[in-house]
């Protein structure tokens, strides 16, 4: 029940001052986000992927005002992009973008963020790996779901993200498989009203099953991004249904959020990537992780009364 109140949280200038301000919150945020620039994040890369790990890596930092700012987030990947390249990892690190960062919202939002997002795009294939298009509230994804589509007709692996609570998502499961594209299939982590979205968990998990199983049975790329334990099961069952093999999907995970268990599927030969993030902006994707899970909330109050 706290989800809600969290998620708007992320959303208060106030709460983001009293937040960033206590002294505890390096210390939790570090536990979800590893750094803040591309040279606190190498030697992560070098250790997850040196494990046997893939990752997608996330430049945190979403509610930009100006074209600048946009302009800015597209600097911040391509400097990513250089740094991946002498790390000569390929696909094995791709990257996460929310096109709210590349100026989505503001006058013109659609083609400003398609603009910025394109040269990201072919730098990360010049260099042997993609990019994936984030899911965010359901009022952007028609913008981002044309995005994925005029993007994919140069760069046809690049991926999106759908979110299993909205009502709307069937349907779009059904038109990406079809299409052979790689998704990525999340539960979501938005406040979203009653009218488009499962408001239950217990409805959130049957229709996450049933939008798995059409990606699954379908034309493309799945990938699993769950820490749920019987989610996780019931992909691997449902995989092995459709005669995928174990390089024909892949589950992602959270830095951060059962470690062990990233490492488990990994020894046990699928590919298990996990999200990454790092930045100074990161306040809406720490909110987000603490509305999400109730266990993260709990670490970060006892961190909180621990160090009071």
């Amino acid at each position: 029940m706290l989800g809600p109140v969290i998620l708007a949280a992320s959303r208060s200038d106030r709460m983001r001052r009293l937040i960033s301000a206590a002294p505890v919150t390096k210390q939790v945020v570090d536990r979800f986000i590893p750094g803040e620039t591309v040279a606190d994040i190498v030697p992560i890369i070098k250790d997850l992927t040196a494990k046997g790990l893939e990752l997608t890596m996330d430049v945190v930092g979403e509610d930009i005002t100006t074209p600048e700012q946009a302009t800015a987030a597209r600097d911040a990947y391509l400097a990513l992009i250089d740094h991946l390249k002498d790390l000569g990892l390929g696909e094995r690190v791709e990257m996460s973008v929310k096109l709210s960062m590349f100026g989505q919202a503001l006058e013109g939002g659609h083609e400003l963020a398609l603009a910025n997002v394109r040269p990201v795009v072919e730098a990360a294939a010049a260099i042997g790996t993609t990019v994936t298009l984030d899911a965010e509230d359901h009022t952007t994804l028609d913008s981002m779901f044309a995005i994925h589509e005029e993007l994919r007709k140069d760069f046809p692996q690049t991926g999106c993200v759908i979110q299993a609570y909205l009502f709307r998502t069937e349907a779009d499961a059904r038109r990406l498989a079809e299409s052979g594209s790689r998704v990525r299939l999340v539960k979501g982590a938005y406040k979203e009203p009653a009218e488009v979205a499962y408001q239950q968990k217990h409805e959130i998990d049957k229709a996450y099953v049933r939008i798995l199983r059409t990606l699954m049975e379908g034309e493309g790329y799945p990938m699993i991004g769950s820490h749920d334990p019987r989610l996780i099961a019931i992909a691997q069952e449902l995989a092995h249904k459709a005669g995928r093999k174990l390089d024909e999907y892949e589950f992602q995970m959270l830095y951060g959020i059962r470690g062990d268990e990233h490492l488990r599927l990994a020894a046990e030969g699928h590919r298990m990537r996990v999200y990454t993030a790092y930045g100074t902006d990161w306040y809406g994707y720490f909110m987000r992780r603490l509305a999400e899970k109730p266990a993260n909330l709990r670490f970060f109050l006892r961190s909180m009364v621990s160090k009071g």
